[in-house]
């Protein structure tokens, strides 16, 4: 499974995590529509009973205020409210059938805002954008930082528009644990020595999954990526496109290129960034994520040995076991932190450090969370604010709902990475031969789908979408948490695939600093051309 949050959706509360914020959106990547008739003709034909959420009309109203018929979910985050308002962006609600196998049933609102081409140019059409997760709002990534911070020259010709996922953020969103409940949740040790711990966690994966039951209801069954790539399909034609043109980041990837194999022939300009393999099932998929996050801890502690203020020892094998130790330490005793009523365990520790593996400019944070932890202050408080703010817990101690999502839509896009303890147990070895530092963690997380309510309805498979456009993935050679080697295989799957290589740090290439790739990929969005074969960029 991808790691759940990320991290470009953490939230600003102290100076470490509002400049990891910036940085890790960087990472990531109202004009009236064309008339809704002329895009139906030009298209495909789909399913006739479909043709009422095909065919519907949208009431945009600003963001930020009551819709007309009080029907649009609005972007509840302060922040993104407050650039909504600000920025000109425009919202409404698309209704999607909850089950398509019986579209006159139950409904689902999704929730869409949209930013409007500032011009000079002429208009090409709505660009839609997903930053990730699963479970990351593209409403709260497009009002809260795509709208304002994209490539200029996109911005000028394209309306952005940001469609949050069946269960994620403004749609719908899969509900689980409360705060305290997700407070002992995220404290819950991942590295079991025993029966005893390893019944506990397993109670921990086991409570999640049942509260994910009784607060979503019906809904919990159907918030599959193939669901969501079909309602993509329906926001497309009531934008009044021909085509979906499409900027998908990290999980963004797997959304689009499941798009693609279902309606190749209506894909438009398609990027798809830090690329996920939707060939490969769970637990390939957890091992290799975790062989991902050791290359770019050994990139962090490169750095880290020139740096006058590293905490970790210079050699890899001294610094592995110096963590090591220190993270042991923590399992045994909890490290106080500013808190008054959480300590630091081991697991918020490593989900800390892990959060910051995402990004090279987050490396200075990640120095200093450890000096504080391993220093004589033993102050755990920064990793711990690293740690919510990869959860994305609020100071008022209240979760978004990125981490429900995320396990809702995982465990039902694939079977499950293990059944139970003994398959994990067995699996050790080789995940901690990918990774000493994170192995033992990220397998036992691969358990979480292991008692979920439903079955996956999902199987691994090549995407080959036959007939589409040139579609251009992007890979970054130490990228943590979607290696390299995923956006190879993908670029190689799909009949029209170009891949981009950007050799560097950090997850995901677009809108991150590189002249390269951002000139290529915003060539390619206004143009339709795509990078030549065996293009790298630094």
């Amino acid at each position: 499974m991808l790691l759940p949050p990320r991290p470009a959706h953490f939230p600003s509360r102290t100076p470490w995590s509002a400049g990891l914020a910036t940085v890790l959106a960087l990472a990531l990547a109202t004009a009236a529509p064309v008339a809704a008739g002329k895009a139906r003709a030009a298209e495909p034909p789909y399913e006739a009973r479909l043709a009422p959420y095909y065919g519907q009309h949208l009431d945009w109203h600003p963001c930020g205020k009551p819709a007309p018929h009080a029907t649009a979910p609005q972007p509840t985050a302060a922040r993104a409210t407050a650039a909504a308002r600000e920025g000109g962006f425009v919202c409404a609600t698309v209704r999607v059938p909850l089950d398509y196998a019986d579209p006159s049933g139950a409904e689902v609102p999704l929730a869409v805002a949209r930013k409007p081409a500032t011009g000079p140019g002429g208009r090409l059409g709505s660009l839609l954008l997903n930053p990730g997760g699963p479970g990351g709002s593209a409403v709260d990534f497009l009002t809260g930082y795509a709208g304002a911070h994209y490539p200029e020259a996109v911005r000028a010709r394209y309306d952005l528009v940001g469609v949050d996922p069946r269960g994620v953020g403004h749609s719908a969103p899969v509900r689980c644990l409360d705060g305290p409940a997700m407070d002992r949740w995220a404290a819950t040790d991942l590295t079991p020595d025993d029966a005893a711990e390893t019944a506990a966690l397993r109670r921990s994966f086991h409570g999640f999954a049942d509260a994910c039951r009784s607060r979503t209801g019906k809904l919990l069954g159907h918030v599959s990526t193939a669901e969501a790539a079909r309602d993509l399909d329906i926001v497309r034609a009531v934008l009044g496109e021909r085509r979906l043109d499409y900027v998908g980041a990290s999980y963004g990837t797997y959304l689009g290129a499941m798009y693609a194999d279902l309606f190749p022939r209506r894909v438009g300009r398609m990027v798809l960034d830090g690329a996920m393999d939707p060939s490969i099932g769970s637990r390939r998929l957890s091992l290799e994520e975790a062989a991902g996050f050791e290359t770019a801890f050994r990139a962090f502690l490169r750095d880290c040995a020139r740096r006058e203020d590293c905490p970790l020892p210079a050699t890899e094998a001294a610094a592995n076991h110096t963590l090591a130790a220190f993270l042991a330490a923590l399992d045994r005793t909890p490290l106080r932190t500013d808190d008054g009523k959480r300590r630091l365990t081991e697991a918020q520790a490593t989900t800390g450090i892990i959060a910051a593996l995402y990004t090279e400019a987050a490396w200075p944070a990640l120095r200093q969370a450890l000096g504080e932890a391993s220093g004589s202050g033993k102050d755990g408080t920064t990793l711990l604010s690293m740690s919510d703010a990869y959860y994305e817990r609020g100071a008022n101690g209240h979760y978004s709902p990125l981490m429900a999502a995320n396990a809702a839509v995982n465990c039902l896009d694939a079977p499950p990475a293990f059944t139970g303890p003994a398959a994990v147990r067995a699996a050790l070895p080789d995940f901690e031969k990918a990774s000493p530092v994170f192995g033992r963690a990220l397998a036992w997380t691969a358990l979480n789908c292991a008692d979920w309510p439903h079955p996956a309805t999902g199987t691994p498979h090549r995407v080959t979408a036959p007939g589409a456009p040139p579609i251009v993935v992007v890979g970054t050679t130490r990228d943590p948490a979607t290696p390299y080697r995923w956006a190879r295989s993908l670029a190689a799957q799909l009949t029209s695939g170009h891949l981009l290589t950007y050799d560097g740090d950090g997850h995901t290439a677009f809108n991150r600093g590189s002249t390269c790739v951002d000139t290529t990929l915003t060539t390619y969005l206004l143009t339709g051309a795509p990078p030549t074969p065996r293009t790298t960029c630094h």
